[in-house]
């Protein structure tokens, strides 16, 4: 009876050591389920080589399906260290070109210096700067980072860091 009874308790054990393993495992499995691939982690980076951009020129790039508005200032225009992204010596104005008042695609316009929102009348100066309202706030500024003369979109550097903390 006393063997019996070990025994019992010796498959007792092996059940609840085999289910409690089961439970870690697919534990394990649903946080892997629940990452992201490695690929899509990377599409979520753009890297932007700035040494080729010349002072006053504005280039509009494509991130996650966003406008990105980048701009080299040139030594007269005012500069904002709120705002300015300072890669070598260099003052940019880096936003994210979505009106936040209703997510229109405000246009540049060179000659003012400006962005000029078609949907509501909104204005925003060069450095992203509500000038007119309704729009409620700034143009955003994307996370980045800053290495070298790149400017590498959907990373947050400590240059980001510190503009954020700013605000």
């Amino acid at each position: 009876m006393a063997h019996e009874e070990g025994r019992r308790k010796f498959f007792g054990f092996a059940l609840g050591g085999f289910a409690a393993l089961g439970g870690v495992l697919s534990l394990g499995a649903m946080k892997r389920s629940w990452d992201p691939l490695p690929s899509v982690e990377a599409a979520g980076f753009l890297t932007v080589d700035l040494s080729p951009i010349k002072d006053g020129e504005s280039r509009t790039i494509e991130w996650r399906g966003l406008p990105v508005f980048i701009l080299k200032k040139t030594a007269e225009m005012k500069k904002n260290e709120n705002r300015d992204v300072v890669v070598e010596d260099a003052n940019y104005v880096v936003v994210i070109q979505l009106c936040t008042h209703l997510g229109c695609i405000p246009e540049w316009k060179e000659s003012k210096q400006q962005f000029h929102c078609a949907c509501h009348g909104g204005v925003f100066d060069a450095d992203g700067l509500v000038v007119v309202a309704p729009p409620p706030k700034p143009l955003s500024i994307p996370p980045f980072k800053i290495e070298g003369a790149t400017l590498v979109l959907g990373e947050e550097g400590p240059e980001y860091k510190q503009l954020t903390a700013k605000v």
